[in-house]
């Protein structure tokens, strides 16, 4: 395995300490240079992991390109900074929607005439809109409440059952399930809102699709074992797609999907997405996309030792 990357003598090193037992686990920040005669030569800075898995006789090498690393990292950044200070607005906001609709109430009440009442039912109708808009950016920064084991798969058909309502005839959704997968420990109807977010979003997407009658989504769950989220080691997690196929993300909004506000389609919130990470990311998961026309693949993975230390 360490000839892999040519000669290099680190990975060498970390991989006979791993194999003697001396440790659980190696990682090491180093440069990987491409096998000599390779078509491509390329050096990649790469964070590297080597580990035992449950089998001693076997190992794992997984390398990660340090930039990649430091993308998702500021990405994340960006979208907490983002969320903390559409928190900080949304509270501003909340305090004068309360008196602006009282106060149509009571114009309402001393207005000679009816038909004037119509622009005071605007008020209070836009205000309750703007309310209920303020409310779902708050509940993006609620914490989980009812912790239970619960099994994913009868999450994703509730999931299935409440979209199929909406679309039965023209919208076919694929279980692709793995049988095997524990419980995982959480909030069950978070995990049915983030995903029925995201299918939510496929579905509005397909809507081309949709008239041909070639519409579908699949549902898929995998063990993933041996993974490193945020640099944390995990010996086993939960993985879960959703995959549409449908015409892709726009690239214009392709790295800002997961930014409050966020949308693209008209009249969209542009807050289930930013829901959906708010709930993985509270179970030190992690969520991406990968779109391109005719197959977006939103990834889930939810580590289920999440108190454990790192190996």
């Amino acid at each position: 395995m360490h000839t892999l990357f040519g000669e290099n003598v680190s990975i060498k090193r970390m991989i006979e300490e791993v194999k003697a037992g001396h440790v659980s686990a190696q990682r090491q920040e180093m440069v990987l240079h491409s096998l000599p005669g390779s078509i491509h030569q390329e050096s990649i800075p790469a964070h590297v992991v080597v580990a035992c898995l449950e089998d001693p006789t076997l190992i794992i090498m997984e390398w990660f390109p340090i930039d990649q690393q430091l993308r998702s990292e500021r990405v994340t950044q960006q979208v907490e900074a983002n969320k903390q200070l559409m928190c900080n607005l949304t509270h501003e906001i909340k305090n004068p929607l309360g008196g602006i609709r009282g106060v149509a109430q009571l114009l309402e009440f001393e207005l000679p005439e009816k038909g004037l009442r119509e622009y005071t039912q605007v008020i209070i109708k836009e205000s309750d809109r703007l309310q209920n808009l303020a409310d779902r950016l708050l509940a993006s920064h609620r914490k989980a409440h009812a912790m239970e084991s619960f099994n994913v798969h009868e999450a994703l058909e509730r999931v299935r059952s409440l979209v199929l309502a909406e679309f039965l005839k023209w919208l076919r959704i694929i279980r692709n399930y793995d049988t095997s997968l524990p419980e995982v420990l959480g909030d069950r109807e978070q995990l049915i809102q983030a995903v029925l977010n995201i299918a939510h979003n496929a579905d509005q997407a397909l809507s081309e699709e949709i008239q041909q009658g070639i519409a579908q989504i699949e549902l898929k769950t995998r063990v993933a074992r041996s993974v490193t989220i945020s640099k944390q080691r995990y010996k086993m997690a939960m993985d879960l797609h959703v995959i549409d196929n449908g015409p892709g993300i726009p690239e214009d909004i392709r790295e800002r999907i997961f930014f409050p506000l966020v949308s693209g389609r008209d009249g969209g919130s542009g807050l289930g997405l930013t829901l959906a990470q708010t709930f993985v990311q509270q179970y030190q998961g992690f969520i991406a996309c990968d779109s391109r026309p005719g197959r977006t693949d939103f990834h889930i993975q939810i580590p289920y030792c999440r108190q454990e230390k790192a190996l």
